[in-house]
């Protein structure tokens, strides 16, 4: 199935019906967690209001994980079985990956000060969360500089597939080293430690946070199809 939109033409048509739902839906679920977020959500008993960053940085480095992990499995795609639209996939995904993790970089930032005193310490998952932002920055470097677009995506798609093992280390970076962070509060096999008031914000700001990615990458995966066909148009005259 995946296979079978892999045509260019099947993809904008897909694409396109697909298109209004998911904007919808992002428009709906981060309007409504925003909203239970920010004005339902009482105050955190030790951190305040400042808990209240937690419904934007969350989500925001959820999505910049799940977009590498999105762009490695198009480049697996690409150089294994040569899907026609894996490149493109890869290619367009980054650039958003990179946005989402900046965001959590800084969101965390602002939300380490109040309560580490710091905005930023050296420990197992600011440090591996960093190096997810070099390499979406290093793979699009390579994109833009390598001319030939074959050889290009050959190159940045060994490169995501490396990064890959840095995924892992992200995730349980909090059991493995001495970290600022708490580790894992919500999927354990006792239960969350978080107050439902907080968790329902959360979930719909991490699902609206998802469906805004996948707006804006079919959004980037469409223009880059028709951007080709109009250098193959252009070539071709």
């Amino acid at each position: 199935m995946i296979f079978e939109f892999a045509n260019p033409k099947r993809f904008m048509t897909l694409s396109g019906a697909l298109l209004p739902w998911f904007a919808g839906a992002a428009i709906i679920l981060l309007g409504v967690g925003l909203y239970l977020g920010l004005f339902v959500a009482p105050p955190d008993y030790q951190q305040g209001d400042t808990v209240r960053i937690m419904f934007i940085h969350v989500p925001a480095a959820w999505v910049a994980m799940m977009a590498y992990g999105l762009m490695a499995l198009a480049s697996l795609f690409s150089l294994v079985w040569r899907h026609p639209l894996a490149d493109v996939a890869a290619k367009t995904a980054a650039p958003l990956g990179a946005l989402f993790t900046t965001l959590a970089l800084i969101t965390g930032s602002l939300w380490g000060k109040p309560m580490w005193g710091t905005y930023w310490q050296w420990d197992g998952r600011l440090t591996s969360f960093l190096i997810l932002l070099f390499l979406y920055l290093g793979y699009i470097a390579l994109w833009n500089a390598i001319e030939d677009e074959l050889r290009a995506g050959r190159a940045a798609a060994i490169l995501a597939l490396v990064g890959v093992v840095n995924l892992p280390i992200i995730k349980f970076s909090v059991d493995w080293w001495t970290t600022l962070h708490q580790g894992e509060s919500i999927f354990r096999p006792d239960g969350p430690t978080i107050s439902a008031v907080f968790i329902w914000p959360l979930f719909l700001m991490a699902f609206g946070y998802t469906a805004l990615f996948m707006t804006l990458w079919m959004i980037r995966i469409r223009t880059e199809i028709l951007e080709r066909r109009a250098r193959t148009l252009m070539l071709g005259h």
